[in-house]
């Protein structure tokens, strides 16, 4: 079972990492981009990728989490289970709920969100939802380094090997 580990610490890590790397570029583009729209768009679009591959990955781990558990620490499983329960379930809300929202407010906004006063009841409800879904994939990250560190200390160390003699005992048995 080293095996699956390795593969599912590999794609906790490449999901975590695209997580990071997608903070960077998300700044990077309201830095750059001449129009804040343009890099809203782009931002919009990273995270949704990032938000469809967070629920997917957590899905799957948590499927492959049902092979091999037998042997392992029972805490621990269930720990790393529900991890992944929570990265997929952070993804999907940030996804199918936030970011949902946040596109029905931008329509009724009916103007680039620079030209709504930021006392307007709609930018400030857009600014909520901005920091939910901040918060939201926060949550996501932190399960997920949660998870890798628990797969991680898993592999480390096995579970110790049953005694092949099982309750036989010498110095009981075999007294002079």
């Amino acid at each position: 079972m080293k095996f699956l580990s390795d593969i599912r610490l590999l794609i906790l890590a490449i999901w975590l990492g695209a997580a990071c790397f997608f903070i960077v570029v998300a700044q990077s583009a309201f830095a750059v981009l001449p129009e804040r729209e343009l890099a809203g768009a782009m931002v919009n679009r990273t995270l949704a990728i990032l938000n469809y591959s967070g629920l997917l990955i957590g899905l799957i781990l948590l499927a492959s989490s049902w092979i091999g558990s037998t042997a392992a620490n029972k805490f621990l499983v269930w720990l790393e289970r529900l991890l992944f329960l929570l990265i997929a379930a952070a993804c999907a809300v940030g996804q199918f709920v936030i970011a949902w929202w946040l596109l029905l407010v931008r329509r009724e906004m009916g103007r680039p969100i620079d030209q709504v006063p930021l006392e307007d009841p709609l930018r400030i409800q857009f600014n909520n939802l901005h920091e939910y879904s901040v918060w939201v994939l926060l949550t996501a990250m932190i399960a997920a380094l949660i998870a890798f560190f628990v797969i991680a200390n898993k592999r480390l160390n096995p579970p110790p090997a049953k005694d092949p003699l099982g309750d036989f005992k010498f110095d009981s048995d075999f007294k002079i």
